[in-house]
């Protein structure tokens, strides 16, 4: 057996260069079904892990999609806000334990502004139980200062004291800037991973600060109020975007759902994150799939390459068959040797793949992180990696046999004859 396996090593250097192209293609075909597999299981676990431990997220009667996507993913607009008044009479409610308002619709270079108040540093969670860290700085106290996501801080060259004007509306150019009322950076936070590294955020008196001297999303005609008449005047919201729910027993998650989707006074939607996660999965399951699929097909084009490489050399292997023959080699001996020389291609092609997929995913880390916000852990391999090459290495070996059955059946004559 050793000879055997000496033998497929040394035949397949001698032809190093047409083996050189199979194990290529089945390295890039490896990288592209482990790279969509990673990227699968990473994206779900960066949504799952975008929010923790909140039991409800309350917005405007819509979607349980749509809700989820502006409130925690800061994705989209919300078709209504939520009157002040209903959010306090519904985060009185004695089975609460604390809320976390939310006020969408500004934004910062591009970057998502969102009011809210210090219970959001002190009660949201992500990653299961990890909660909101400070890299510089601290909360914000004054109306008008702004803690920045990590990767505002980064991205735009940020720190401490630096000033922030704030645009009406989305996107990297606003509708209209709020120059007259400029912010502070008070603080950075740590990096999560989420959304919120994305995030400005402000108080919810900062929102209506800015907003103070606007009628109809646009300046009010001649009316002008500088930022320091502003903090003397009331600032208390009159409409939030939504806002997330912490619950004191989770045995009332239902009775409080069921409450706040009746709630009379407006039309509202009370969702469960969790849920509302299958929900988004079960609609991208099928580009899921597709992408699985395509990448096995790839796979597959790379292993009849490499099936094609062996048949179309038989020709010219055909008096080296006659010779082992000839020399005592049995009919296992030379099925073997094919077999070895497909596990090795395979083989060989799997271990590439993944070291290209290391190589890849080191490079593209922080970009695909910085557009779009999806952190892609570099990780040893999963199990479900190694099955996958287990997979590949196995459907290597078993693509062989057509070639190695051939290669058998070639008679001692025919490969000893010359043919002109």
């Amino acid at each position: 057996m050793k000879t055997v396996v000496a033998l497929a090593f040394r035949s397949l250097i001698s032809r190093s260069a047409t083996v050189m192209l199979s194990v290529a293609a089945i390295a890039v075909s490896v990288t592209l079904l482990l790279g969509v597999e990673r990227i699968r299981t990473e994206t779900r676990n960066s949504f799952a892990n975008t929010i923790s431990g909140t039991d409800l997220v309350v917005g405007a009667r819509s979607g349980s999609i749509p809700l989820l996507l502006y409130s925690v993913f800061r994705i989209g607009n919300a078709t209504n806000n939520i009157s002040w008044q209903s959010y306090r009479e519904l985060a009185s409610d004695p089975a609460v334990a604390w809320t976390i308002p939310l006020s969408l619709g500004d934004s910062h270079r591009g970057f998502r502004v969102l009011g809210t108040n210090t219970d959001y540093f002190q009660y949201f969670r992500y990653a299961r139980t990890r909660s909101l860290s400070f890299t510089e700085g601290k909360r914000f106290d004054d109306v008008f200062d702004a803690v920045l996501g990590a990767e505002v801080a980064d991205a735009l060259g940020y720190s401490v004291g630096d000033q922030v004007v704030i645009d009406h509306g989305v996107g990297r150019i606003g509708f209209a800037s709020h120059k007259d009322k400029p912010f502070r950076v008070s603080g950075i936070l740590a990096r999560t991973g989420t959304p919120v590294d994305r995030t400005v955020h402000v108080s919810l008196g900062g929102i209506e600060a800015i907003h103070i001297d606007w009628r109809s999303g646009a300046p009010a005609p001649g009316l002008r109020i500088d930022a320091e008449r502003v903090r003397g005047m009331d600032l208390q919201p009159r409409a939030i975007t939504a806002f997330m729910v912490g619950l004191k027993s989770r045995f009332a998650t239902f009775t409080v759902q069921r409450k706040i989707n009746e709630y009379r006074p407006e039309p509202l939607l009370a969702i469960l994150p969790g849920v509302a996660l299958q929900e988004l999965w079960s609609l991208m399951g099928t580009a899921e799939r597709a992408l699985s699929a395509i990448s096995v097909f790839v796979v597959v084009t790379g292993l009849i390459g490499m099936v094609t490489m062996l048949l179309s050399g038989l020709n010219e292997r055909r008096r080296e068959m006659a010779i082992l023959r000839a020399v005592g080699a049995r009919p296992a001996h030379i099925f073997s040797l094919f077999l070895l020389e497909a596990a090795f291609i395979a083989a060989l092609g799997a271990v590439l793949g993944l070291g290209l997929l290391y190589l890849l995913l080191g490079v593209a880390q922080p970009v695909i992180e910085s557009t779009y916000g999806l952190f892609i852990a570099i990780g040893a391999p999963t199990s479900t990696d190694l099955i996958y090459l287990g997979a590949v290495i196995v459907a290597g070996v078993l693509a062989g046999i057509v070639p190695a059955f051939r290669a058998v059946r070639l008679s001692l004559a025919d490969g000893i004859i010359v043919r002109s």
